[in-house]
């Protein structure tokens, strides 16, 4: 188990977060938008599903600061594959504009959130039961900047064959799969 301080848990999510805005900067709408860059999904689907995390774990943060249990991330945890594709079908056709705000804005509450706990509460793998034996540190490192992880691998090769004119070679279905577990 790793125990953060709030300024690593704030790098470690900035970090991630620059890599993966860095990916995606050159790239057209039509790009993000281009399915099969993560098994099915194009970069939209990615990045609302990573802004639904994000929500779910500064709701589920301010139920903790309430001293209530956060029912709903704690179903999250249990079943993500669950909690994926319902998110998938709630944000499926939604613009780039609003994707790209809540995406940001929702960043924003977390860090704001994490502030609100001390390192001692962060990393404490018994202070929170329903958490199994992690702490509120690793589960936020499991919502946000290790889920962003799973997916900027492929994100960043999709962009750099985007890039180059390269993206269909070597590929049957003219689709790109890259998702990395």
């Amino acid at each position: 188990m790793t125990n953060y301080q709030l300024e690593e848990l704030l790098d470690l999510l900035d970090s991630s977060r620059e890599r993966l805005l860095v990916a995606i900067e050159p790239l057209p709408d039509q790009a993000l938008l281009f399915k099969g860059v993560v098994d099915t999904w194009t970069i939209a689907d990615v990045l609302s599903n990573l802004t639904a995390w994000e929500a779910e774990m500064v709701t589920g943060l301010l139920l903790i600061d309430q001293n209530k249990q956060p029912v709903n991330l704690l179903i999250a945890l249990k079943d993500p594959q669950t909690f994926d594709q319902l998110r998938y079908a709630e944000n499926r056709g939604r613009d780039l504009d609003s994707i790209f705000a809540d995406f940001q804005q929702v960043r924003v509450q977390l860090e704001e959130w994490l502030e609100h706990f001390p390192a001692r509460v962060l990393n404490n793998p018994k202070r929170f039961t329903w958490f199994s034996g992690r702490s509120l540190a690793e589960v936020i490192a499991t919502t946000t900047f290790k889920r962003e992880a799973r997916f900027v691998t492929a994100i960043e090769r999709f962009a750099h064959g985007w890039e180059n004119g390269t993206l269909f070679s070597g590929q049957g279905n003219g689709s790109f799969n890259g998702m990395q577990n």
